[in-house]
């Protein structure tokens, strides 16, 4: 068994030569958001999930994003409520959320 259930990644890169990157979408704050709402729900720790920054995931055009580990579920959000929607979900109820699933390469 891993360490935690679930290890979640949050891309909060900020890129400075003008392409695309997760912290043009507030990508540090929605990180934060995620966390707090793991907390509050009792979710996180050993054995449960864990919410961590991440440099670059290099999907960065395809708006911000996630990952889900040990699934490997890539997500993409547009506001609190999509980020919301994938805790309580995916983490809490084990579903993936296809509508904001990032389509695998």
């Amino acid at each position: 068994m891993s360490y935690y259930k679930h290890h979640v990644f949050f891309c909060t890169n900020k890129r400075h030569d003008g392409r695309p990157c997760c912290q043009d979408h507030d990508a540090q704050n929605m990180r934060d958001h995620a966390k707090a709402l793991v907390k509050n729900l009792k979710l996180a720790g050993k054995g449960k999930v864990r919410v961590s920054n991440a440099g670059c995931l290099d999907r960065c055009a395809e708006g911000p994003c996630i990952v889900v580990y040990p699934e490997a579920v890539w997500y993409t959000y547009g506001s609190e409520a999509d980020v919301e929607e994938i805790v309580h979900e995916h983490l809490q109820h084990g579903r993936v959320v296809e509508r904001l699933k990032l389509k695998d390469k």
